[in-house]
């Protein structure tokens, strides 16, 4: 997300998790365009999110106390020293796992005490955003109590979610490429009837 009438409307959705990128070569950056007094204004409920990708500590530590953010979303090769450092400060810390067929579960051990959840991507040189899935069935072998956030390319086409993905301890369902007018711009509508079938699906 990054314009102010977008994030309003997405608002009224009452979001658990808003995401913001603040990587310069992302289609979708966010860090010149955002009201930092809007985005201040948020319902605390709505967990505000900084997408970083191999940025410093000390810059993610001034955006997220510049925009009040709650949580960061790191995507690219933090180290567990990194995440551990962030979380010291009270952030929520998502680290991020790109997947393909070579993912090795054993990259998880060195993060699992360092971080809140682990997101799951499609892998790509972009570092996320392609719009693509991966192949969930990967996650049945998922050997973590760790909860985790599903991503890469979901979509109305996704629902319902897999019973066995629902056996994991699945925390939420990261959604953004397929669900845009423009790069950050997104459909509420389209938005509202994924969270009425997901809702649906979990009475």
């Amino acid at each position: 997300m990054r314009e102010s009438n977008n994030i309003l409307q997405l608002t009224e959705l009452l979001p658990d998790y808003m995401g913001f990128i603040f990587y310069g070569a992302s289609k979708r950056y966010a860090g010149t365009l955002l009201d930092e007094k809007g985005l201040n204004a948020l319902p605390e409920s709505i967990i505000k999110t900084g997408v970083f990708v191999n940025e410093s500590v000390e810059e993610i530590k001034r955006i997220a106390n510049t925009y009040h953010l709650k949580a960061v979303q790191l995507h690219g090769n933090e180290s567990p020293e990194v995440c551990a450092e962030l979380r010291a400060t009270g952030l929520q810390v998502i680290k991020v796992l790109h997947v393909d067929q070579t993912l090795g579960w054993k990259s998880l051990k060195a993060y699992e005490a360092v971080c809140d959840y682990f997101l799951f991507d499609t892998a790509d040189a972009s570092w996320g955003g392609t719009g693509r899935t991966f192949d969930w069935n990967i996650l049945k072998d998922y050997p973590s109590d760790k909860p985790f956030f599903l991503s890469g390319g979901i979509g109305l086409e996704q629902l319902p979610i897999p019973e066995f993905i629902l056996q994991k301890p699945l925390w939420a369902i990261d959604i953004n490429s397929r669900f845009e007018i423009s790069p950050g711009l997104k459909d509420i509508e389209k938005i509202k009837e994924f969270q009425k079938k997901l809702n649906d699906q979990s009475k």
